[in-house]
C-alpha cells in the first residue's frame, strides 16, 4: 500500500514538474524565436497592439539576443531530464530515489528558467513608454482573468 501511494505520488510530482516546464518552456521560447510573448507572431502582435517604434522593436531583439545564452542550456537541461524521467518510467523497474533526483532537479531547472523569464521580461517591460505599459497591463489582466476563470470552472467540473 505505501509503495503504491508513493509511485502515486511520485507519478503527481514527475506530472507537476512536467507542467510547470511547460508553461514555462512557452514563455522561454520567446528567446528562441519560436513563439511566446515578444517573437514570431506574437510580436507582430504586441507590435502593432502596442504601436512599439523601431527603436523599440529593435531594443525588445536585443534584448532576446542577449537573454538567449542564458536560456538555452537550462532549456536543454530540461529536455535531457525529461528524457530520463522517460527512460526511469519505461524501464520496468522503477526508482524512486532516482526519480526524486530527477524531480528535484528539474524543480531547479524550472526555477532557474522563471527567474531568467522574470529578468527577460522586466527588460521588455522597461522599452514601453508609461501608455504602452497601461494597455499591456490592461490587456494581461483580460488575460489572466479568464485564465483563473478556466482554473476555477475546470476545477468545479471534477
Amino acid at each position: 500500500m505505501k509503495s503504491t501511494r508513493n509511485r502515486v505520488i511520485t507519478g503527481v510530482l514527475a506530472v507537476g514538474v512536467f507542467l510547470t516546464a511547460l508553461a514555462v518552456t512557452h514563455s522561454v521560447r520567446a528567446a528562441e524565436g519560436r513563439g511566446g510573448m515578444f517573437s514570431g507572431h506574437m510580436t507582430r502582435f504586441f507590435t502593432e497592439y502596442l504601436d512599439l517604434s523601431d527603436a523599440q522593436q529593435t531594443q525588445v531583439q536585443q534584448i532576446l539576443t542577449k537573454d538567449k545564452p542564458a536560456l538555452q542550456p537550462l532549456m536543454q537541461q530540461m529536455h535531457q531530464n525529461r528524457q530520463q524521467m522517460r527512460q526511469l518510467i519505461e524501464s520496468g523497474a522503477f526508482d524512486e530515489t532516482r526519480a526524486r533526483a530527477l524531480a528535484s532537479q528539474q524543480t531547479q531547472t524550472v526555477t532557474e528558467l522563471a527567474v531568467q523569464k522574470a529578468k527577460m521580461e522586466s527588460d521588455l517591460y522597461q522599452v514601453l513608454t508609461a501608455d504602452q505599459k497601461t494597455k499591456l497591463d490592461k490587456f494581461l489582466d483580460r488575460h489572466e482573468q479568464r485564465f483563473s476563470k478556466q482554473i476555477s470552472e475546470n476545477s468545479t467540473n471534477q
